[in-house]
């Protein structure tokens, strides 16, 4: 297990330790709500765009579901009549330049795994740049948009926000609460108070302090020949191999014991590179990954391997709200 993971399952499972690291997570609050309060108080460098910018972020380190829950978002949006555009960090990205524009025949070297994905599966104008705000001007040069999704971004304030919705992992919550060195929090907990929205993933229901969403899986999509699978593709109890590479790799295993199959666990750390040789595992088995790590592993996949594509259930309530903030966004476009 690496420093990073046995940080990371003491921040949930707790540890004496983490004690030591209270005066470094005390200069870390007193950082992170000095910058806030320089953009409420409007003299951080912002930037507001011309057209309502939606971010969809986290408080804590690590996967909540961001990618699924903007995919779903586009989709919503583009029922609706509206043009939807994506900007994103493009976290493990190398492209020639900054701000980079994503299209779906790059790499994910060269795009990031998620913007990547995002691109393939939706088609949207979307832009890379670890600063947002001259991400979303290049968009708004030369794309007409009417909204504008910004892919996690929640502590990047020198982007202006019309709407906040922060995801929660259910399972996990907010571990110990505490802030990074000594906790997972990118910021604390009372940075939820002023949010627009929280959704747990995972949750059964909708609770006082926020909306619940699910991960459901679809299908499966084999990699080379991107032939799609039924669900039933496997019988129940087949063993097979199962790579992931995201801030939560155990959500992805429980949702194929769900189905029913063995997997052998393959955890990676988010966003890992792959090669043919990382991937050669024993005893030779169906091999199924995410869709995140499919991107990254189209050029060298073997006959067999597919991904499990997923799709976002909000609730109800979450669907009604999200949709009276459109209208109160975009009063044209009711």
């Amino acid at each position: 297990m690496s420093f990073a993971d046995r940080l990371q399952q003491a921040w949930y499972e707790g540890h004496p330790a983490l004690a030591l690291l209270g005066p470094l997570e005390a200069i870390y609050r007193r950082v992170v709500i000095a910058k806030r309060n320089r953009f409420l108080k409007g003299t951080a460098d912002s930037y507001r765009a011309s057209v309502p910018v939606v971010v969809v972020g986290n408080i804590t380190v690590g996967g909540t579901g961001k990618t699924p829950l903007i995919l779903w978002l586009i989709e919503h949006c583009r029922s609706r009549g509206l043009s939807v555009g994506v900007v994103s960090r493009g976290y493990g990205a190398t492209p020639p330049s900054y701000p980079w524009r994503v299209s779906p025949e790059q790499s994910a070297a060269e795009a990031g795994d998620e913007p990547l994905l995002i691109s393939q599966r939706t088609g949207v104008p979307l832009v890379i740049d670890p600063d947002r705000s001259r991400a979303v001007r290049e968009m708004l040069k030369h794309e007409a948009v009417d909204l504008i999704l910004s892919d996690d971004g929640l502590q990047h304030y020198r982007l202006a926000r019309d709407l906040e919705l922060v995801l929660i992992d259910a399972a996990r919550g907010l571990g110990n609460g505490r802030c990074l060195p000594a906790g997972p929090l990118r910021e604390p907990v009372e940075r939820l108070e002023a949010v627009d929205a929280v959704l747990f993933n995972g949750a059964s229901e909708d609770m006082v302090t926020g909306y619940a969403f699910a991960l459901k899986p679809s299908r499966l999509i084999e990699l080379v020949s991107n032939q799609s699978w039924p669900l039933d593709y496997y019988p129940p109890g087949q063993q097979l191999h199962a790579v992931a590479g995201i801030g939560n790799p155990q959500r992805f295993f429980t949702t194929l014991e769900a189905l029913h199959w063995r997997p052998v666990p393959h955890p990676f750390a988010d966003h890992a590179r792959y090669s043919l040789e990382q991937l050669r595992f024993s005893p030779e088995l169906p091999l199924v990954m995410t869709e995140k790590d499919a991107v990254k592993c189209r050029a060298f996949a073997q006959p067999g391997w597919s991904y499990l594509q997923v799709k976002v259930e909000p609730s109800a309530a979450f669907v009604t709200w999200f949709d009276a903030q459109l209208d109160r966004l975009l009063p044209g476009h009711r």
